[in-house]
């Protein structure tokens, strides 16, 4: 992939919608990936003749900043992605050429999923790069790619410089959780375990003066439900800091499923299994939750983002989700294999 993987990034549309996005808080992975593809002169081409994919580089994000009314159904939205989709179709004959089999969208935003099949070929047929992979949503795992959600604050240009946490014996918390409770899992969590058991510790908001990455690195599992959507920052969180994360969703693909075996290092939990959350965890033997800590630890440089990027992290990671649905793929004068 590295030697030969070219793509091509649109050049219509102008900032903030277009070329664009959030790199800070909730919706980081979508604004570094559009940031860093519109630097890289590794993997971008000039030439579209070249290229085996092509980039949308459109921000649901910042269309929701800039475009969306509170109180208003996404059809703006909806209907601005399917006008820059006729716009690229009618200019170039790229999209037309594989129906857009072989054209991509990336976002983090809860709407992406929705917005991008109000134009049916791009919701169809494109690699849809999403945080919020959720199968009941028409996530489609064979062509979509299931990316994590970075939560970037500012004042930290990357996230390579929090990643670590004490070592396994110094985590004195079986289990931890703070965040919102919405949603249709986190309310199941937090009426099965909210102040019903001291290894349990689940927090809708933290006291004063308690730091919440602190608990994460004295916990040896940090729960991630679901919330509104299917995917949460959490699971970048609980790697970042060394705690193994515990996956309670329903219809979620993690991020990277091609290539990282979550059952190795993660915790899978149905809803089902809530109120026996406790017995699982502690099911797990000393020798085995030490093997998938580590496990944590090591493949923690799959989801840093750096400045420059380096070789499998997560801006890599995301080139190499969509390069594997690439291969799949056959095209008029590309009826031949995409080299690998």
């Amino acid at each position: 992939m590295e030697k030969r993987f070219k793509i091509f990034v649109y050049k219509e549309g102008d900032p903030p919608l277009f070329h664009d996005g959030p790199c800070y808080h909730l919706y980081t992975t979508e604004g570094i990936f559009i940031h860093k593809m519109q630097m890289d002169i590794h993997f971008q081409t000039q030439d579209p003749e070249k290229a085996h994919v092509f980039f949308l580089p459109y921000s649901i994000t910042r269309m929701v900043q800039y475009v969306w009314e509170r109180g208003h159904y996404y059809d703006a939205i909806g209907n601005l992605v399917q006008d820059y989709v006729n716009v690229i179709a009618r200019k170039h004959h790229y999209f037309n050429r594989s129906l857009g089999t072989d054209h991509f969208i990336l976002s983090c935003h809860d709407w992406a999923p929705t917005t991008s099949f109000y134009s049916p070929l791009l919701g169809e047929n494109s690699i849809r790069v999403l945080c919020n992979a959720n199968t009941s949503e028409r996530f489609n795992p064979v062509k979509d790619a299931s990316i994590p959600g970075l939560h970037l604050m500012p004042g930290r240009s990357e996230l390579g410089s929090v990643v670590g946490g004490p070592s396994p014996s110094q985590r004195r918390i079986l289990a931890f959780f703070a965040g919102g409770n919405h949603g249709p899992v986190r309310p199941l969590v937090f009426k099965q375990w909210e102040n019903k058991d001291p290894d349990i510790q689940i927090h809708n908001y933290l006291p004063k003066g308690v730091s919440y990455h602190k608990l994460m690195r004295n916990s040896k599992f940090c729960l991630c439900p679901s919330g509104y959507e299917v995917g949460s920052p959490r699971i970048v969180e609980s790697v970042n800091n060394g705690c193994v994360p515990v996956l309670i969703s329903k219809n979620y693909v993690p991020p990277f499923s091609d290539v990282l075996n979550w059952k190795m290092f993660a915790v899978i939990v149905s809803l089902e299994d809530i109120p026996n959350l406790k017995k699982i965890l502690l099911g797990i033997s000393d020798s085995q939750y030490i093997r998938m800590q580590k496990r944590v630890v090591q493949l923690g440089r799959h989801f840093q983002a750096n400045t420059p990027p380096k070789r499998f992290d997560v801006f890599h990671m995301i080139l190499h989700s969509i390069w594997l649905r690439r291969l799949n793929i056959r095209i008029g004068k590309d009826l031949d294999a995409v080299p690998n």
